[in-house]
């Protein structure tokens, strides 16, 4: 992989990453949460993805409710529920509302962050992002999350050993991601897996849109099926995340549905077993990751330039701030 974009380095930067992660403390943030009967994970955009996914990790592997909701839409909090804040910058407008109403209820708080945040309550993740689109502050977001999941879970914190593992194989992938294979469409492109893989196949969307400016979107197989695929045709792409993965066959069914229509099918696959679902989705997320910078070189968009013109005007962005303190 060519290093001449910051994207590049970012996604290069994800095994170091994640090895920082495993030598990371978090014994202050799962006191913090041990005694919470239910956890809201909350975050915005791709920090949402991660909220989706631990609050599938700590449903399916610590047994206690947990749910996950975009800060602009957390709604009531319960008296017995802690809350996972996920923001990479800790500029998000809505996330900072949302953290200053957690410290009003003092409730549980831990939040996940990038370096450049100090808050006394966060879990730092050690790379800067230094492109917009995002994906280094990701895939150690989700370390920190499947860290927190195994020691919530009681299940012997085996955290450190399976990133140690799993940070050898995302080397191995950044080296030879085996990418090539997936065309360039000429309209646009969908993703489509289920269960968790859905949630990596959405922010994979997000990636393409963001890096390479492309009409792109990810799917659960279920709701692809339920008309959202109706509009996609020959001059359309389909991407196939994780398919043996789906128990009732419906992704590679879909992907054969495609085919008969002419649609140009792809699969994209990482098996990662027995590390969790947390931990398991970080070698295809980078995986997906070098895809998105890939066809952002083959459209000779800037991935590190993500939001321009009126969409990056200032005032859009501070829309759902809390009031500066003494307002």
């Amino acid at each position: 992989m060519s290093e001449t974009r910051a994207l590049d380095r970012m996604i290069a930067a994800a095994p170091g990453a994640l090895r920082a992660v495993a030598e990371m403390d978090i014994a202050a943030a799962v006191d913090a949460l041990r005694g919470c009967e239910r956890i809201a994970l909350v975050g915005t955009g791709t920090s949402f993805h991660a909220a989706e996914l631990g609050a599938w990790a700590l449903n399916a592997e610590d047994g206690r409710r947990a749910r996950a909701a975009e800060s602009s839409r957390l709604g009531a909090l319960d008296r017995a529920e802690g809350v996972i804040l996920i923001t990479h910058t800790g500029e998000t407008a809505y996330s900072l509302r949302v953290r200053r109403r957690v410290l009003a209820a003092r409730q549980p708080l831990v939040s996940i962050t990038g370096p450049a945040v100090d808050w006394p309550e966060a879990l730092v993740t050690p790379v800067r992002e230094e492109a917009e689109t995002y994906t280094v502050s990701y895939t150690a977001a989700l370390a920190v999350l499947g860290r927190l999941v195994d020691a919530l879970a009681g299940a012997g914190e085996p955290g450190p050993r399976l990133l140690g593992r799993i940070a050898d194989r995302v080397e191995r992938i950044v080296a030879d991601p085996e990418i090539d294979h997936v065309g360039m469409p000429a309209r646009s492109l969908a993703l489509v897996g289920t269960g968790p893989w859905a949630v990596t196949a959405r922010e994979a969307a997000l990636k393409l849109r963001e890096g390479a400016r492309m009409l792109c979107e990810g799917f659960d197989a279920e709701r692809l099926l339920h008309g959202f695929a109706v509009p996609y045709g020959p001059a359309d792409g389909l991407v196939l995340v994780e398919p043996d993965e789906d128990p009732i066959g419906l992704t590679a069914a879909l992907g054969a549905a495609a085919a008969r229509e002419s649609i140009p099918v792809f699969e994209i696959t990482e098996p990662t077993p027995d590390t969790g679902v947390v931990f398991g989705q970080i070698p295809i997320t980078v995986r997906l990751q070098c895809l998105a910078a890939r066809f952002a070189r083959l459209r000779g968009t800037d991935p590190d330039t993500a939001i321009t013109g009126a969409w990056a005007e200032p005032a859009l962005w501070e829309l759902g701030a809390p009031p500066a303190a003494g307002a």
